[in-house]
């Protein structure tokens, strides 16, 4: 018994970093979004779905997973700047409620076109053959390639994001808007079209998740609730606009949800909302947020 548990634990760990690092793909973007532009956009999550269905689509006309993880994250930045340009920067002015009621209604615009257009029943997605097969880690353990592709790409990513945020002049325009929107345009940074980038990066890297996550947990209309909900979650706990708080946040709700459908399974579902609540007795604005 205790060699099987040697065994499963870190295989549990591994689980947890996968889906901690999917979360943080889907929550940096959208975390940016709300602290820059003071919404909260139900619709983000559903990028991630849109992202995740068009990785099947391309794989049943060309059965080429990488050109979907190419292809299939600039369609969605590309919605992500329509959708910021074309909605939400016309309702922007008129408060927080229009906005709210936009990007939720839009949300479940999305999901019904998906449901009519594709069914209800989640749709396979092939691994692909190059990461078909698994790597032995020690001893008789073993862990499918695929999963640890999914770290591997996510940590590039997760390399790169903080290498644009504090490494570059976009980075620079970003973080002043994020810190204050008001005083960057004083200073001659043109807001608009960084919050029309900033939707674009966010909505890229939902699209990412989309289309790694689709032969990982198959794709199916609902998957964006599933996500908006950790997502908001990790914000929460992470602290809003902090992207290394969202990353610490996500690595715990993976932790989290990996380790307590095994051992906690009756009340696996709430687990991450206890961790929100206990976080929000020590620190209210997150664990990396700032208070107002």
């Amino acid at each position: 018994m205790e060699s099987q548990l040697s065994m499963m634990i870190p295989v549990l760990f591994l689980h947890g970093l996968v889906y901690g690092m999917l979360i943080f793909l889907v929550a940096s973007g959208l975390t940016l979004v709300m602290s820059m532009m003071d919404i909260l956009n139900f619709a983000h999550a559903s990028i991630y779905m849109i992202g995740a269905f068009i990785c099947y689509q391309i794989i049943q006309w060309t059965n080429s997973f990488w050109l979907a993880l190419v292809v299939a994250p600039l369609v969605c930045a590309l919605l992500g700047i329509l959708m910021e340009r074309g909605l939400i920067r016309k309702v922007h002015a008129s408060g927080h409620v229009n906005e709210l009621l936009l990007t939720f209604g839009l949300a479940m615009v999305i999901m019904e076109v998906m449901k009519w257009i594709y069914g209800t029943n989640p749709l396979p997605v092939p691994v692909p053959a190059q990461l078909k097969q698994s790597i032995q880690l020690w001893s008789d353990v073993k862990y499918p390639s695929y999963r640890l592709f999914i770290l591997v790409l996510s940590a590039v990513v997760l390399a790169f994001m903080f290498y644009l945020l504090k490494r570059t002049r976009l980075g620079i325009s970003i973080r002043a808007c994020v810190q204050d929107g008001e005083m960057a345009h004083a200073l001659g940074t043109n807001v608009s079209i960084v919050f029309a980038t900033v939707m674009g990066i966010g909505t890229w890297l939902a699209g990412i998740a989309g289309v790694i996550v689709a032969p990982y947990l198959s794709v199916y209309p609902g998957m964006f609730s599933d996500m908006i909900l950790d997502c908001f979650a990790v914000i929460a706990v992470g602290g809003l606009g902090s992207l290394g708080g969202v990353l610490v946040a996500s690595l715990i709700v993976g932790q989290v949800q990996s380790f307590g459908v095994i051992f906690l399974p009756s009340v696996s579902i709430i687990l991450i909302y206890l961790v929100m609540v206990l976080v929000f007795i020590v620190k209210p604005s997150g664990l990396f947020g700032k208070k107002e």
